[in-house]
Formats: C-alpha cells, sequence, structure tokens
C-alpha cells in the first residue's frame, strides 16, 4: 500500500497519559504526524504529568476486548501498536483479539516502566507478555532493561550483547526485534546505537545523542511511528530509517513546547508549528 493509492489506517492499544506526551495521546500524535488515520483502544488510565506518574487505572479486560471489537469489525486496520498493558488479564485479552483479526502488522513497544520509575506492567506479567504477545508481533521494541526482563537476563552493557539479545528474542518468537541502545554511553558523547535484527539481517541505526531533558514519550513515539510508516514502506530497514530520522527531530524541536517543570514532551508537530 501506498500513501497514493490508501491512506494508512494505524490503530494503538495502549494507556492514556493526562499529560499528553506519551501513551496513547503521543501515538495519536505520531499517527497523525505521519499520514495515518489513527484509532485507539485504551487498557489504562494514568494521572501523570511531566513529572511522573501520580495512579494508574487499568481498563476491565472485557472493555478491552468491546474497544477491539467496535474498531476491527467496522473499520480497515493496516497496523497495530501495543504500548502500556498493565497486568496479565489485559494481555490476554489482548492477544485473543489479534489472534481473532490478524492485522497485518503489529508492533508490540514492551513498555514495562516509566522515565521516572512507575511500574506501568505488573512484573508477574512479564511471563504472559512473552508467551502471548512476542509470537504475535511483527516488531518488538524494547529497551535494555526490558529486553533483559523479557529474557531473565542481565542487560546488555555493550553492542555486541545487544545484538546477541536481540538474536534471543528472536528464538523466543519474536520476528524481527529492534534492539533501542539509548542505555548505552550514557556519560559519554557516543552515539545511541539501535539495532534491527531479523532473521535476514542486522542493521545498525545510530544516532547522535541531542542535549535536551525533553524526551518524555520516546518510546511511544518511535514504535507509534513505525507503526504509521510500515504500511507506507517497502521493508522494516526503510520503516526504522525513517522514523528514526522523524523523532530526532521532533525530540531536537521539544524545547519549544514549553510543557511541565519536569521531562518535557517531543515535538510531534515539528514540520507544521
Amino acid at each position: 500500500m501506498t500513501t497514493e493509492q490508501m491512506i494508512c489506517h494505524a490503530l494503538t492499544i495502549a494507556g492514556s497519559d493526562s499529560g499528553g506526551g506519551a501513551g496513547i495521546q503521543a501515538d495519536l500524535k505520531s499517527f497523525s504526524a505521519l499520514g495515518a488515520y489513527g484509532m485507539s483502544v485504551i487498557t489504562a488510565l494514568t494521572a501523570q504529568n511531566t513529572q511522573g506518574v501520580q495512579a494508574v487505572y487499568p481498563v476491565p479486560p472485557e472493555f478491552i476486548a468491546a474497544q477491539c471489537d467496535a474498531v476491527f469489525s467496522d473499520i480497515r486496520v493496516d497496523a497495530v501498536k501495543m504500548g502500556m498493558l498493565a497486568n496479565a488479564e489485559i494481555i490476554h485479552a489482548v492477544a485473543a483479539s489479534l489472534k481473532k483479526y490478524q492485522p497485518r502488522y503489529v508492533v508490540l513497544d514492551t513498555v514495562m516502566i516509566a522515565k521516572g520509575g512507575h511500574a506501568l506492567l505488573d512484573p508477574a506479567a512479564v511471563n504472559a507478555l512473552r508467551t502471548q504477545l512476542l509470537p504475535i508481533a511483527s516488531l518488538i521494541t524494547p529497551n535494555l532493561p526490558e529486553a533483559a526482563a523479557l529474557l531473565n537476563c542481565a542487560e546488555a552493557k555493550s553492542e555486541d550483547e545487544m545484538r546477541e539479545q536481540g538474536r534471543a528474542l528472536l528464538q523466543a518468537g519474536a520476528q524481527a526485534v529492534l534492539m533501542k541502545g539509548g542505555h548505552l554511553h550514557q556519560n559519554g558523547g557516543e552515539p545511541c546505537p539501535d539495532w534491527l535484527i531479523t532473521r535476514e539481517a542486522e542493521i545498525n541505526f545510530p544516532a547522535l545523542r541531542i542535549a535536551t531533558r525533553h524526551t518524555h514519550g520516546t518510546g511511544c513515539t518511535l514504535s507509534a511511528a513505525i507503526t504509521a510508516l510500515r504500511p507506507q514502506r517497502d521493508s522494516w530497514e526503510d520503516t526504522v530509517r525513517d522514523a528514526k530520522a522523524w523523532l530526532l527531530q521532533a525530540i531536537a524541536n521539544a524545547e519549544k513546547l514549553h510543557v511541565g517543570r519536569g521531562i518535557g514532551p517531543v515535538h510531534h508537530f515539528h514540520a507544521w508549528w
């Protein structure tokens, strides 16, 4: 599918961020900025701002299933992104819906911990994420702590270990893995490495670090950008490259927003205002 033929329809299954910088809100902004029509299934409500998460209210699994049925039964869905899923019961409901409707592209952002340290996934639910959603996902986008949790191993300390863990996640059932290396070299000037690991290739996407504290929602935003772009691109490589280029500009322009007193959001609409 190309943009000339048909506008992409992208669905986000994730939690709501009342501060507007991450979660459902960031996903819908990313979809719109990248030429996709956005839809949503809300898995949890958070009381959240740029200074942290104050409270979480999970949505009942049966209502999550009802939202999925409402969307899939009426609207064409070209790609799905999963973000915050909160607990094992929600993971089960989402997995059942995706198995039922079988969208072509499914991007799993393995959200576990907010930037402020608040848990966004019950630790007991990691196994459900591993066993129920990894085999469904077309691409997963873990950062280094999340990859380590999925594999029940130590966090990668080098790019070689990142690639090794990416291969292990393929063996665990994922079809493709984008290992996000933002936790490497945090105190130095070295590029931030991301590795796309597939059964056919291993591709590095290095990027210079931008000097800003306003990075709230970057993980949500990247996975949403990938979701919006995949039906519009020929490969995961092209998709990840274009999504990262757009995100870097969103981070570079984040200072313009002046949102909150903590870790502010990126500027999803930097190309327009």
